[in-house]
């Protein structure tokens, strides 16, 4: 049997909504072991001058503990 965990981060990028789910993503797996999936809970622009500057993420990420 495993247990897993989740746990809410914040991700942004400058080039797109992909791009800042691959930075979270990737920075959370510098700390956390055995992610098995994320979950975009939301997204969002940050707008200057009429056009998107950066795009957000909040991603719900699961984990499982190890025994």
């Amino acid at each position: 049997m495993s247990v897993a965990k989740v746990t809410e981060i914040s991700a942004s990028s400058t080039k797109s909504f992909e791009d800042a789910i691959q930075q979270g993503i990737s920075r959370a797996s510098k700390t956390l072991k055995n992610i098995k999936s994320a979950w975009v809970k939301e997204q969002s622009v940050v707008v200057n001058n009429g056009k998107p500057s950066e795009y957000r993420v909040d991603l719900k990420v699961t984990f499982v503990l190890e025994d």
